[in-house]
């Protein structure tokens, strides 16, 4: 008999807004969604006060139940596992890797929704790198995941092109919406056996690593192509920076000029607005944020720095 893949006790895992999309979908689609895994609260802000992960706001609305492991190689969790006796578990940006015991625990293993088409930007980061890369198209992977980074045998995938202001924020949210509705077709056809899993090629695998804060400095003397592709691929977070008078200025959105009148790391005002030099052309700032102070466009932010220019 053909099994529903409705009725399969589900647990998911997954942490950012990110997977709040295709958890909210499964919920929609009546899944069995038995529990939810999602990284431990955190400490943020001036005020250090604990935020939970947007997973576990949503999971509390719904009241189903949710545990947070620091560790999930502890008994605890495992004893927690033995409990829960998931039938299958789908992952999404959970944010950490997963021991062997886990992966191979349900009886249909464990399924993640990987945004980019695997092998390409395996790895972490695969949205940004997309866009860092300046690729023009990307997608969602839904991939049977096994002991390697997002090297496991794929179920199904769906392209998308890349607009040329897209950013990490916006391209995250495509990639969400169409990953959550890709799932729920695929994992039917998983479970009811009339879809096979594919081995991914090694041919065409790049890797996508994991952003930190400090990558988001840029270094004027790159390409300006490649500095504006940096700070459409760091939003929402890092958000890509430069230094002025020892401050860490935010940039939210440049525009490249087809004039080299500055050197690289120079700075000037073209069209009312602050310019800097870059290796191959000038870069307007279009909007950017001084700490301490709200963000601004560039014309207002000339308005009160007066010694922009030395």
């Amino acid at each position: 008999m053909t099994q529903n893949a409705r009725d399969v006790p589900t647990l998911f895992m997954g942490s950012p807004h990110y997977a709040v999309t295709i958890l909210e979908t499964l919920v929609d689609n009546h899944h069995n969604i038995i529990g939810v895994v999602t990284q431990p609260d955190k400490r943020v802000g001036r005020g250090r006060k604990f935020q939970s992960p947007p997973v576990k706001v949503f999971a509390d609305q719904l009241d189903i139940p949710v545990v947070q492991p620091g560790n999930l190689k502890r008994k605890s969790f495992n004893a927690q596992l033995e409990e829960m006796r998931p039938g299958l578990i789908i992952v999404a940006a959970y944010g950490k890797i997963l021991p062997g015991y886990i992966l191979n625990f349900p009886k249909w293993g464990c399924i993640n929704v990987h945004g980019s088409l695997l092998p390409r930007w395996r790895g972490a980061s695969p949205v940004q790198a997309a866009i860092l890369h300046g690729d023009t198209e990307s997608g969602v992977t839904i991939m049977k995941m096994d002991e390697g980074i997002d090297t496991g045998d794929v179920l199904s995938q769906k392209s998308i092109s890349l607009d040329e202001d897209e950013t990490s924020q916006t391209l995250m949210k495509k990639i969400a919406e169409i990953g959550a509705e890709l799932l729920v077709n695929t994992i039917s056809n998983y479970i009811s056996g009339e879809l096979t899993p594919i081995k991914q090629p090694d041919k065409g695998a790049t890797y996508a690593g994991l952003i930190q804060k400090k990558d988001g400095l840029i270094n004027f003397k790159r390409s300006a192509q490649m500095i504006e592709r940096k700070v459409r691929a760091l939003q929402p977070w890092p958000i890509a920076y430069f230094d002025w008078n020892g401050k860490n200025v935010k940039l939210f959105s440049a525009k490249i000029l087809n004039t080299k009148q500055l050197a690289a790391g120079q700075r000037g005002k073209i069209n009312k607005y602050p310019c800097i030099g870059t290796k191959t052309h000038d870069l307007l700032l279009l909007d950017l944020k001084v700490p301490g102070k709200r963000r601004l466009d560039g014309k207002v932010f000339l308005n009160g720095a007066r010694d922009w220019v030395d």
